[in-house]
């Protein structure tokens, strides 16, 4: 991928790969800015009502306008690859931060504010992130926080029925065995883990979890 163009994206160098897709450095031929493309799994191609759904929740969620939320630019198509052009956020997430041991009490505060502050902004235009732990947050050069991928896991999994664990926002189509769960669930909160519906009381769980952590040095679960 890293030299190809999408659109009009160079694509510069691969920055991370998860269970929503693969994450790039590129460069925006029209406007002259670095951006992060985030190319979405392809078994999304062959589902038009999936692709339809997440066009629909990235138009919804390129209005979500935040100082501690990354922006996302677009949902484009190019060749059959499936792509997000999002704000690229330099700096380390807060999974590696806290891998380096406790943050100070005023370090710790500034971050829980502001993920607190991105959280009620995005919750009452009835976005909610369903994915957050600290993986999913950006500490910038400054220190600032910037919350990533976030309202995604609704895109593309769309709203859970009643224990219906496939929809759960970690779990991939493209896994073999149903009901695997990527990564930890240590920020889960318990309707979400048995895949019911969920609200912003989940996100809400997850921040304490995560401010847990950040207060304590250890994980909460």
């Amino acid at each position: 991928m890293i030299g190809k163009t999408l659109g009009h994206y160079e694509i510069l160098s691969a920055l991370g790969k998860g269970g929503m897709g693969e994450v790039y450095r590129a460069r925006d031929t029209k406007l002259g800015r670095e951006v992060a493309i985030k190319v979405l799994p392809r078994e999304m191609s062959g589902d038009p009502e999936r692709a339809a759904r997440f066009d629909r929740e990235a138009r919804l969620l390129a209005s979500l306008q935040h100082a501690y939320i990354a922006s996302i630019y677009g949902f484009e198509h190019d060749d059959g690859v499936q792509f997000l052009a999002m704000e690229l956020v330099e700096g380390q997430t807060l999974e590696d931060r806290l891998r380096e041991g406790a943050p100070s009490k005023d370090e710790a505060l500034r971050i829980a504010r502001q993920m607190a502050a991105g959280l009620e902004a995005a919750h009452e235009k009835g976005i909610v992130h369903r994915d957050l732990k600290p993986a999913n947050v950006m500490l910038t050069g400054d220190g600032d926080v910037k919350i990533l991928d976030f309202g995604l896991a609704r895109a593309w999994f769309g709203e859970a029925d009643e224990e219906d664990i496939g929809a759960s926002p970690t779990i991939t189509a493209a896994m073999t065995q149903a009901g695997t769960i990527l990564g930890t669930a240590a920020y889960m909160s318990p309707e979400q883990a048995r895949g019911k519906s969920v609200d912003r009381r989940a996100d809400i769980w997850a921040f304490g979890a995560i401010l847990w952590e950040l207060v304590t040095g250890s994980r909460l679960f």
